[in-house]
């Protein structure tokens, strides 16, 4: 499976093609909207998310409902376009001066304006803006639908924002999906939205942390043969690369980090199938799944767009100057928590139909019933 995403943050909308899904998977649009429509929520957002109602059109690759092998493409239009259009025409020169001309620290601003010769930022910050994680979540909402069927569960949870940490360990989905912040504590989540109103208060952006856990995964998925198809390089690579994501953990990797060997590592007992008397790994030994649940820690940087003047200079005068701002979020932690489920669901899905094949849907069903039975899960 390989998909691929195109769209700027102001311009018309975002298009996503995904290539190699077998025939006969059964597709909800209302589920990809309902997931788009996660990304969206949490406390500290901004503007922007006012202005979105993110839903998808349906250009090719399914048929009443089903796909048909072919790619499918979806369509995802901005709304704030319209408020754009004489800055953004894909054919028409600018009409409006709203180039973006003082580099701001923490984007991609200064590195892509020498990479491509820029004498407005505005073309790498387009690209480079988070808006673009809209499409992960909808190529990642087919994945959730499919290994949903497969009876493999994938949840997120915020874990920090700020110094305000979660120590619980329980997943109270209900109360996560209630929540503000996605914290499944009351009380941590009331500290978290004093820090979110402190910050906004300062004209500042707090980072955090989110846990994305999967249930569900037999031992096996993945491989140890090559380093680009180890399981846990693959999630890494992909929570990496949503925008903010500076840091990855599986499992407990820093604490495991700080033990002797001798209880570094998980011990195995049978119980009506392999299983570990802990799970510091997260679920993943040599590249592969284990049995036990994957669990895996992201760890977001503030957003770096904010009120408080930050120091930079004129891209074409060379002229100290403040850095340019752009609207943005106060925190964006609980949305990151949704893309990191949506990049872990796509991760899996692309290793599984890697393992099983087939060009039906019902050819994968079978070849996966026959690799989880009489295994412990």
């Amino acid at each position: 499976m390989r998909w691929l995403t195109a769209g700027e943050s102001h311009g018309p909308g975002l298009t996503l093609i995904m290539e190699g899904l077998p025939a006969g998977c059964e597709i909800s649009i209302t589920g990809i909207d309902r997931m788009l429509s996660r990304r969206q929520q949490g406390y500290g957002r901004g503007a922007r998310m006012k202005i979105e109602r993110d839903r998808v059109q349906v250009i090719s690759g399914l048929r009443a409902g089903r796909t048909l092998g072919s790619p499918l493409s979806l369509f995802i239009s901005n709304l704030d376009y319209e408020n754009w259009r004489d800055v953004m025409d894909p054919l028409e020169p600018p009409k409006a001066d709203r180039r973006l001309l003082c580099p701001r620290p923490g984007h991609a601003d200064l590195a892509g304006g020498y990479k491509y010769g820029l004498t407005d930022l505005r073309d790498i910050a387009e690209r480079a803006s988070a808006r673009e994680t809209a499409t992960r979540v909808a190529v990642g909402a087919v994945a959730l639908q499919l290994l949903t069927s497969l009876d493999v569960c994938i949840r997120s949870r915020v874990t920090a924002i700020g110094t305000v940490n979660d120590a619980s360990q329980e997943w109270h989905e209900d109360a996560i999906d209630a929540s503000p912040v996605r914290c499944g504590d009351a009380g941590t989540t009331t500290r978290m939205l004093e820090a979110i109103d402190e910050a906004l208060s300062a004209g500042d952006s707090l980072g955090g942390s989110f846990q994305v856990r999967v249930d569900g995964l037999p031992p096996g998925i993945g491989s140890v043969m090559h380093w680009d198809q180890r399981l846990d390089g693959r999630i890494a690579q992909a929570l990496m690369s949503i925008p903010g994501i500076k840091a990855v953990e599986l499992g407990e990797a820093i604490r495991q980090s700080q033990l002797p060997g001798s209880q570094a590592h998980d011990q195995i007992v049978w119980k009506d199938g392999p299983c570990r008397l802990s799970n510091l790994a997260g679920g993943i030994e040599g590249g592969m799944s284990n049995g036990e649940a994957l669990v895996v820690t992201a760890y977001m940087k503030p957003i770096p767009s904010i009120g408080v003047p930050q120091q930079s200079y004129h891209w074409l005068t060379l002229e100290p100057a403040a850095a340019s701002r752009e609207r943005a979020d106060a925190c964006a932690v609980p949305a990151a928590s949704i893309v990191g489920e949506a990049m872990v669901a796509i991760v899996l899905l692309e290793a599984l139909l890697q393992q099983l094949g087939g060009d039906r849907w019902e050819q994968v069903q079978e070849r996966w019933q026959r690799l989880t039975e009489g295994i412990g899960r």
